[in-house]
């Protein structure tokens, strides 16, 4: 096993060296694309077969409310804060009666809890008073909340309604950028483009394990190339640590031995479930 180890470590640092040389000398064709798109997406979907949002919800409106939170700050702080968010406002109606000030305290550890305060009065308001207290099941809806955008809006959708979506947050950016599926950096325009390079019922896993191989390999600072299932697929192999021990020292959450992001993981997760708030 020992043995076996750098030799498959070489063979991919040896594929992912002339994927580079090759797309150096002769841009990509559109079928290429599409075909070492797809063939990246079933290479995850083998590496991660429990790629799921990794934010805590029990129903719709707690898996909106959370995706609001989770802007600008971790799901596993977010993951830490909703059990006592949740238990003081169940519903969209309770929530919208809240003091506001007793909202942000409970919400502080998030970060960025005033003008998230904010966002999670009006939009509970709005279900409230718009919606007989249900959180819609159409993007044009979502989209009019408080707080929500189209990356929140297809969170819920494609978690909470079965609404197939593509979540383009900073590490599904990223990669994308890296694998060279797209050069676009608005996030509608990566939507688009990306959408274009799968069917439909492939964009909410799609979204999930390219997110999750951000977190957990691909990293923004110092990608775990060494580590990488997909390095023969990918053109910026060598942009991180290629020595396979070192690589593997990188890796993080379940693939790094360490707790996920989730208290409430689903039953498949192979990690541990993340500490309560103050028990790190």
């Amino acid at each position: 096993m020992g043995e076996r180890e750098p030799a498959a470590a070489r063979k991919a640092a040896k594929a992912g060296r002339a994927a580079k040389s090759a797309g150096a000398a002769k841009p990509e064709s559109r079928l290429a694309l599409v075909r070492r798109a797809r063939r990246i997406n079933r290479e995850l979907a083998e590496v991660y077969p429990y790629a799921h949002p990794e934010l805590d919800f029990r129903n719709p409106f707690e898996l909106l409310v959370a995706t609001v939170l989770s802007a600008q700050t971790t799901d596993l702080r977010v993951n830490q804060t909703t059990p006592g968010l949740f238990a003081a406002y169940p519903t969209p109606e309770e929530m919208a009666a809240a003091h506001p000030e007793e909202l942000e305290q409970i919400i502080r550890p998030t970060g960025f809890f005033r003008a998230k305060a904010k966002s999670l009065l009006g939009l509970s308001a709005a279900l409230r008073d718009r919606f007989g207290g249900e959180v819609p099941g159409r993007l044009e809806d979502l989209v009019k909340l408080p707080g929500v955008g189209r990356k929140t809006a297809n969170v819920v959708l494609g978690n909470a309604f079965g609404v197939p979506g593509i979540t383009v947050d900073t590490h599904f950016g990223r990669l994308v950028r890296r694998w060279k599926w797209t050069e676009q950096e608005d996030p509608e325009k990566v939507e688009a483009e990306i959408a274009a390079l799968f069917p439909k019922s492939e964009w909410t896993m799609l979204s999930h394990r390219i997110v999750f191989h951000g977190r957990r390999i691909c990293h923004a600072r110092k990608p775990a190339c060494g580590a990488c299932p997909i390095a023969p697929l990918c053109p910026a192999y060598g942009e991180g640590e290629t020595d396979p021990e070192k690589a593997k020292k990188l890796l993080k959450y379940e693939m790094g031995g360490q707790p996920g992001q989730r208290l409430n993981p689903p039953a498949d997760y192979p990690g541990r479930p993340a500490p309560p708030l103050g028990a790190e």
